[in-house]
C-alpha cells in the first residue's frame, strides 16, 4: 500500500506546491511528540495499559462523558484584513506529556489552516472575476454573431453581401444589465458548428426571441489604436476594442497593412446607419480565445477542487496519526473547524465549474456533452517508456563505438572510418559499383529521412514529427510568430548546433555542385559562395534567437528581453569574427575575434548563472546559489557553473590552433561540438528548473488566455 506522503506528493499541484499543507513539516512535529512520549524502555510497559484503556473509551457509556471532556479548543479570529478571511487559533485545555511539543505541533498546524484558506479564497476570487469576464465575452460574441445572421439574411440580396470574406450588416445595442442579458442569454436557442480544429468560421446561431432582436450599434473612432483592430465597438454603454493577438504571420501583416476586424464603409450612409464589414475569420479567432479561455478556466477550477481534497484528506490523516500518538482524542473537535472552514465549506468553485460546463456544451459543443468534455477533460495518453528505452540503448552504443575509434585513431591515425561504413563501402566496391554510386549512398540516406520528416502518413511519431515541423517554421519565421517557451527553447538548442548547421551546409554543397562524383572534397572549401553562406549559417540561429527576444519585447514590454538580445547580437560579432578569421588568420582579426569572444562570453556566463539558472543570488539563504533548490548536494550547483565557465571557452581553441598530437582537426571540432551539446544538456536541466521554480513561486499553474474584447476609455 503507497504511503499517504507519497501519494499527496504525487497528486498535488506542483506550481502550488508551496500553498499545500506541510504534511512533512507537520510529521517531524509529530514525531518529536511520539519520541518524548514513547521511549524505549517505557514502550512495552505501556502498550497493555493504553490497549485497556483505548477498548474501554469505545464502550458505548461512556460517550457522553467523552463527547464533554474537550482536549483543545479552537478559537476563530476575525483577520486584519477581509482578505485573509478567519483566522484560527488553537488553545491547550489539557496537559499533555510534553506540552511544548504539543503548543507547537498545533501552532504550525493552524498556520497550515490559515495559509490554506488564504490561497483558496485568493485563487477562488481570481477565477470568479475570470468567470464573469468570460461571461461578458461570451455575451458580445452570440449578440455580434446573432445580429449579423439577422442581418446577413435581411440583405441577402443586396450587393455587398456577394464578398467572401466578411459580412455587411448595420448593428446597434442598447445598455441592458447584465443580468438581463444572463437571462435572455439562457433563452436562447444557441448552437455553435464549432469543433476546435475543424471549424472554418461556420457559426451556425439560431435567431433570438424579438427582445434578443436588439441590434448592437457599431461606431467608428477617430483615434486609432496600437493593436490589430482600431475600432471601437460600444456596447451595453462601454466602449469596447476587439484584440486579435498577432500569433501568425498572416494576423502580424494584417496589423501592419492595417487590416481591421471591423472596417468602416465610408461610401454607403443611410437612415438605418453606416454600414460595418466583419472578417468571418477573425470572429472566428475570437471565439477560439473564448474557447480556449473557458478550457483553462475550467483546468483551473479542476485543480483548486483537488487543492481542497488533498488538503482536506492531509488534515484528516495528520491528526489521526496524533491521536494514535497521544492517546488523545483530538480529531473529531478540530477536523469539526476544518470541514467548517472556507476552503471546504465554499461552493463557489462548484457552481462555477457546472456553469462552465453547461456554456461550452451549449455554445462550443452542440448541446453534446460528451463532446464537450473530450475538451474541457481530455485524456491523459498512457506513458511509454520505449523511446527513453532505445534512446539509452542507442546512446550506450555510440560511447562505446566513439571510444573504439578514438582507440583505433590513436592507435593507426589513417583508420579516419568507422569499421562497418568502410566494410559496406568495400563490399559495394568490390562487386563493381562505381565510386559514384558509392558516394551518392549518404546523400541518398539524408534525403529518405528529410522525406520521412515530411511523410503525410500516421508512421513513425506522425504527430511528433510535424510538431517538430511546425516549431522549426516559428524559428525560422521568429519575428512574425508569437514566441512560447518551446520555440525559444529549442532556438537556444540550435545555437549549440552551428558545427552540425555547417556540416549539413558541407553535405549540401558536396552533393548539389556534383562534387560526389569526382571526389573532390576541398572544392566547395574552396568557392567563394560557400564560405559567404558560411558565414550566414554561423550566426543564423543567433539571429533568430534575437528576433524572438525582440518579439516578446514588442508583446509584453519587458526590457529584459532586449538585454537578453543584446547577448545574442554579441554572439553573432563572435561568430562573425570567427569566420572571417579563419578565412584569413591576420592580426588584426585576431585581435578582433579575442575582443568579441571575450566580450559575449562574459555576457552569456552573466546571463546563463543569473537570469537563466537563477543562481549567484548574494542574500539566498542558500549563499551564491538561490533559495530554493531540487538537488540535494549544493557543490553539483558551483560544479556545474565552473564546467559551463569551462566550455564556454571551447573558442579559445579557434585561436590558439591546439593540436592533440597527431589527431586530425575534424576529430578535434568533433570532439568540441560533443562537449558543447554536453554544456547545453546541463544548461536545460538548470533552465527548466528555475522555469518551473518561477512558475511555483508565482502559483502559476494555468494559463492565462488573452479574451478579444477588451474595454477601453472613450478619451483613449
Amino acid at each position: 500500500m503507497v504511503k499517504f506522503s507519497k501519494q499527496f506528493e504525487g497528486q498535488l499541484v506542483p506550481e502550488w506546491k508551496e500553498a499545500f499543507v506541510d504534511y512533512w513539516q507537520l510529521k517531524k512535529d509529530l514525531k518529536k511528540i511520539h519520541l518524548l512520549n514513547n521511549p524505549p524502555t517505557k514502550l512495552q510497559q505501556t502498550s497493555l495499559t493504553n490497549t485497556l484503556f483505548s477498548s474501554i473509551r469505545k464502550l458505548s457509556f461512556f460517550a457522553p462523558q467523552h463527547r464533554d471532556h474537550r482536549v483543545i479548543q479552537v478559537h476563530k479570529k476575525l483577520a486584519s484584513s477581509a482578505s485573509k478571511g478567519d483566522m484560527y487559533e488553537t488553545e491547550l485545555l489539557e496537559q499533555f506529556d510534553d506540552t511544548d511539543s504539543a503548543g507547537e505541533f498545533f501552532a504550525c498546524l493552524d498556520l497550515q489552516l490559515n495559509k490554506v484558506n488564504q490561497f483558496f479564497k485568493l485563487k477562488e476570487k481570481e477565477f470568479l472575476d475570470r468567470g464573469d469576464s468570460l461571461r461578458k465575452q461570451m455575451e458580445i460574441l452570440v449578440e455580434l454573431k446573432t445580429a449579423l445572421k439577422q442581418q446577413r439574411t435581411k440583405g441577402a440580396s443586396s450587393q455587398d453581401s456577394k464578398e467572401d470574406e466578411s459580412i455587411s450588416g448595420t448593428i446597434s445595442c442598447d445598455e441592458e444589465s447584465p443580468r438581463d442579458r444572463t437571462e435572455e442569454l439562457q433563452g436562447q436557442d444557441n448552437t455553435t458548428d464549432d469543433q476546435c480544429d475543424q471549424n472554418d468560421g461556420n457559426f451556425t446561431d439560431s435567431p433570438k426571441s424579438d427582445e434578443i432582436g436588439k441590434s448592437m450599434r457599431i461606431k467608428r473612432e477617430d483615434e486609432k489604436f496600437g493593436t490589430l483592430s482600431g475600432r471601437v465597438i460600444n456596447c451595453q454603454g462601454k466602449n469596447l476594442r476587439i484584440h486579435i493577438p498577432l500569433t501568425n504571420p498572416t494576423r502580424t501583416f494584417s496589423y501592419l497593412l492595417w487590416d481591421d476586424l471591423i472596417k468602416q464603409s465610408s461610401k454607403k450612409f443611410g437612415q438605418e446607419g453606416s454600414k460595418v464589414h466583419v472578417n468571418k475569420t477573425k470572429l472566428h479567432h475570437a471565439e477560439k480565445m473564448i474557447r480556449g479561455a473557458f478550457i483553462e478556466l475550467y483546468k483551473g477550477l479542476g485543480y483548486l477542487k483537488t487543492y481542497r481534497n488533498l488538503n482536506m484528506l492531509a488534515f484528516a490523516k495528520i491528526l489521526k496519526k496524533f491521536d494514535k500518538v497521544t492517546n488523545k482524542q483530538v480529531l473529531p473537535i478540530y477536523l469539526k473547524v476544518v470541514e467548517s472552514s472556507y476552503f471546504n465549506s465554499s461552493d463557489k468553485v462548484m457552481k462555477l465549474a457546472d456553469e462552465v460546463e453547461e456554456i461550452f456544451v451549449k455554445h462550443f459543443a452542440q448541446e453534446d456533452r460528451t463532446k464537450a468534455m473530450k475538451y474541457l477533460k481530455p485524456t491523459q495518453r498512457k506513458e511509454s517508456h520505449t523511446v527513453t528505452f532505445f534512446i539509452g540503448l542507442f546512446t550506450g552504443c555510440f560511447i562505446a563505438l566513439f571510444v573504439g575509434y578514438a582507440i583505433m585513431a590513436h592507435i593507426a591515425v589513417a583508420m579516419t572510418a568507422v569499421v562497418g561504413v568502410l566494410f559496406v563501402h568495400l563490399t559495394l566496391v568490390t562487386k563493381g559499383y562505381s565510386d559514384t554510386q558509392v558516394q551518392a549512398i549518404p546523400g541518398l540516406l539524408l534525403l529518405v529521412f528529410l522525406l520521412l520528416l515530411v511523410c503525410p502518413f500516421n508512421i513513425v511519431y506522425k504527430s511528433s514529427r510535424y510538431r517538430f515541423l511546425r516549431v522549426i517554421r516559428n524559428i525560422v519565421l521568429s519575428p512574425l510568430y508569437k514566441v512560447v517557451m518551446l520555440d525559444f527553447f529549442m532556438a537556444d538548442q540550435l545555437c549549440s548546433q552551428v558545427p552540425m548547421l555547417r556540416n549539413l551546409e558541407y553535405v549540401a554543397c558536396y552533393y548539389i555542385t556534383g562534387s560526389y562524383k569526382t571526389l573532390d572534397y576541398g572544392y566547395c572549401m574552396r568557392t567563394k559562395n560557400y564560405r559567404d553562406l558560411a558565414y550566414a549559417v554561423s550566426f543564423l540561429p543567433y539571429y533568430w534567437r534575437a528576433m524572438q527576444c525582440a518579439r516578446r519585447w514588442f508583446d509584453e514590454g519587458h526590457t529584459s528581453h532586449l538585454v537578453n538580445l543584446g547577448k545574442y547580437v554579441s554572439a553573432m560579432f563572435a561568430a562573425g569574427a570567427k569566420v572571417a578569421y579563419e578565412k584569413e588568420s591576420n592580426v588584426g582579426w585576431l585581435c578582433l575575434l579575442v575582443v568579441m569572444s571575450s566580450a559575449a562570453t562574459v555576457y552569456q556566463l552573466y546571463w546563463d548563472f543569473v537570469k537563466d539558472w537563477g543562481l549567484l543570488q548574494m542574500h539566498s539563504k542558500n549563499p551564491w546559489l538561490r533559495n530554493e533548490l531540487m538537488l540535494r548536494q549544493k557543490f553539483i550547483y558551483f560544479f556545474s557553473m565552473g564546467l559551463n565557465l569551462v566550455l564556454r571557452l571551447a573558442w579559445l581553441q579557434t585561436v590558439l590552433h591546439s593540436n592533440f598530437g597527431s589527431i586530425d582537426y575534424r576529430v578535434t571540432g568533433l570532439f568540441l561540438a560533443a562537449l558543447e551539446v554536453i554544456r547545453r544538456g546541463q544548461w536545460n536541466f538548470y533552465r527548466l528548473e528555475n522555469e518551473h521554480l518561477n512558475n511555483a513561486g508565482k502559483f502559476r499553474a494555468v494559463k492565462t488566455v488573452p479574451l478579444p474584447f477588451q474595454e477601453v476609455d472613450a478619451q483613449d
